[in-house]
């Protein structure tokens, strides 16, 4: 199992900024991809971005430039962030952990609220 908890959501205003923080614990492996998923009231849940342990990144076009995506393997920890934020962008944002690739499970976080305001 792997426990997932994220922090950092919030209000902010349209253009404004935020940074999202997800701690994965448990029975990790050592090759995984770490990334971030966001649902929108009546939207179905799409990929925001990804990023491996080896450090490859992967971006929805829409927010490429945008957001930043780090993580710091030793903490086993995942960041994104996101600047110039739009009110559509509001959203439940979902930490996701992901080695099936490798043999292993995916999981994922509880989800955090991101709400931008015009």
């Amino acid at each position: 199992q792997v426990q997932l908890v994220e922090s950092g959501g919030g209000l902010v205003q349209a253009g404004g900024s935020l940074r999202l923080s997800c701690a994965a614990s448990g029975s990790i492996f050592r090759f995984n991809t770490l990334g971030w998923y966001r649902q929108a009231p009546g939207k179905e849940r799409e990929v925001v971005a990804r990023m491996t342990s080896g450090g490859s990144t992967n971006y929805a076009d829409s927010v490429k430039g945008r957001f930043a995506i780090s993580r710091d393997n030793a903490k086993n920890t995942v960041y994104m962030q996101m600047n110039s934020l739009k009110p559509e962008e509001t959203a439940v944002y979902y930490c996701n952990y992901d080695a099936t690739t490798w043999g292993g499970m995916t999981s994922w976080g509880q989800g955090t609220q991101v709400t931008v305001s015009s």
